[in-house]
Formats: C-alpha cells, sequence, structure tokens
C-alpha cells in the first residue's frame, strides 16, 4: 500500500480511497479542556504536531486546518509537541497530551472503542488517495488477488464508518 497516484513503472497502481484529516483527542481531554465549539478554541489548547518530514510536505499541519477553518491563527499553532509520524501523534493524543490531526484510517478504531473522540467537526481531504501498489510479476498471482479483494473492503469500509461520519464533509475542499 502506498501514499499517492505514484508511478510505478513495474507495478499496478490502483487507487482504494482518499481520507481525511480531521483533529482528535483523548476523551479525557475533551473534559478537562472542552468542548471545542469553534475552531478558534483549537488555538488556546495544547496541540500535537506532526513533522511529516520534507518528502510528505503535501500533509496538512495545524496552519492548513486553521487555514480552511477561516481562523488567522498567526503564530499561535507553534506550540505543542510535535512528533515524527502518525502513529506517535495519535498515541499522545490517546495519552490524554493534546489535540491532533489524524487520518480516518488510523483513528477510526480508536474513535469506535472511545480511546479518542472528535474534537471538532471539519476535515481536510488528503491530497493524495492511498493505492494498492503490486508488482506487474506478481498481479496474477491467485494470493495477490485475495488479499486485494480482503483489504479493499476493510479499507473502505473503514474511511466511511459511522464515527467517520461525524466529520463535516460538505467542507473539504476539492
Amino acid at each position: 500500500m502506498s501514499y499517492g497516484r505514484f508511478h510505478y513503472r513495474t507495478h499496478d497502481t490502483d487507487e482504494i480511497i482518499a481520507d481525511a484529516i480531521f483533529p482528535v483527542c483523548a476523551p479525557s481531554f475533551m473534559d478537562r479542556e472542552g468542548p471545542f465549539t469553534s475552531a478558534e478554541n483549537l488555538l488556546d489548547t495544547f496541540l500535537i504536531h506532526t513533522d511529516w518530514g520534507p518528502a510528505s510536505a503535501s500533509f496538512p499541519t495545524w496552519r492548513n486546518w486553521f487555514d480552511v477553518a477561516s481562523v488567522s491563527p498567526g503564530r499561535r499553532t507553534d506550540h505543542g509537541l510535535v512528533a515524527n509520524s502518525s502513529i506517535v501523534a495519535i498515541n499522545l493524543a490517546v495519552a490524554g497530551l493534546g489535540v491532533t490531526l489524524c487520518q480516518g484510517l488510523l483513528a477510526a478504531r480508536l474513535i469506535e472503542e472511545g480511546s479518542l473522540v472528535h474534537a471538532y467537526n471539519l476535515a481536510l481531504p488528503q491530497s493524495q488517495p492511498y493505492c494498492l501498489t503490486i508488482p506487474q510479476r506478481s498481479v496474477n498471482r491467485p494470493i495477490v488477488s485475495k488479499f486485494q479483494d480482503w483489504l479493499l473492503p476493510i479499507c473502505r469500509s473503514t474511511v466511511r464508518s459511522p464515527h467517520l461520519g461525524k466529520i463535516n464533509i460538505a467542507d473539504l475542499r476539492e
């Protein structure tokens, strides 16, 4: 699986799903610091940032999220923790240390089990879809077809889960 429609000359690449990024936090953090009734409220709380690195410059930041929310944050988004991966940022949020932006695929189970809650109902679409990338030499193998048949519905149903449906999809930009 890969992020983006990258061109692999010796691979078949099929789009699986387009995901979204939205703010989440632990229920205990929401009880202590929330509710966040406006995007501006998030400026005054502890933000967890993900440093996607230079190769992943297309991933949204808090500044991007506030821009879509029509909030001019100035330097107020510079505070908080910085994680070097989505999983670390999510773990920090689950531990009650702040609000992070995370992908629906990574948050669905944690939201469903109650470890995370939506901090505010505004989501940003990811700029690229997740893709299944298979070497051409393996495309016709039965085990690969079985894997595809198993993986695709799970990914698609996760992104359409009722818990992710709480996102304000109307605010997603094309």
